[in-house]
């Protein structure tokens, strides 16, 4: 996970599923949210470190950057648009169990334009397909840690714990353009 560099002094916590949660509840401020060509995106921060990246509905309103490390995060997720060999240097919260961080430093040794199927991951993790699939719908930070690059065997499998919806759109337009490039 080179190309990841998460610091801070951000305690310790395990990742939270953000797919479920209200958008515009007191406690989904967002930093920012950006509208991008798969979806609504929203940007939290805590302090100097960016403590989530978040899929949101198509619909919901963007709103700009309220600050320079929301603003860095924003160009650097433009730059990724634009030539997604772009690697992110942003400060990531320490988030996750260990067990998570492990199926992370994985999803994140994905090269560009590939996948994996969870089995695979599994199997090279010591672990079950379940067990994998439960860490990619809890990490806090898709595209960074691009998630979307692991599939079920019998297709495209769940994404941030959906099986249809806006999320399976977001995560097909992903691998479409990734493999384009």
């Amino acid at each position: 996970m080179d190309r990841v560099r998460p610091r801070g002094d951000a305690a310790l916590t395990s990742a939270r599923n953000t797919a479920g949660r209200a958008v515009g509840s007191s406690s989904d401020h967002f930093a920012a949210v950006l509208s991008l060509p798969f979806s609504a995106f929203g940007i939290r921060l805590a302090g100097d470190v960016v403590d989530e990246l978040v899929f949101l509905p198509p619909e919901t309103p963007p709103s700009a950057p309220d600050c320079a490390l929301a603003e860095q995060v924003a160009l650097q997720i433009g730059r990724w648009l634009t030539d997604p060999e772009q690697p992110f240097e942003l400060p990531l919260a320490i988030r996750g169990t260990a067990f998570q961080r492990r199926v992370w430093n994985a999803i994140a040794a994905i090269p560009l334009g590939e996948y994996r199927r969870y089995g695979a991951l599994a199997s090279e993790l010591h672990t079950a397909a379940r067990a994998v699939g439960q860490a990619c719908g809890a990490n806090p930070f898709p595209l960074v840690i691009p998630c979307h690059r692991v599939v079920s065997a019998a297709g495209l499998g769940g994404f941030a714990n959906a099986t249809d919806g806006y999320l399976i759109d977001a995560k097909n337009w992903l691998l479409e353009f990734e493999a384009a490039h």
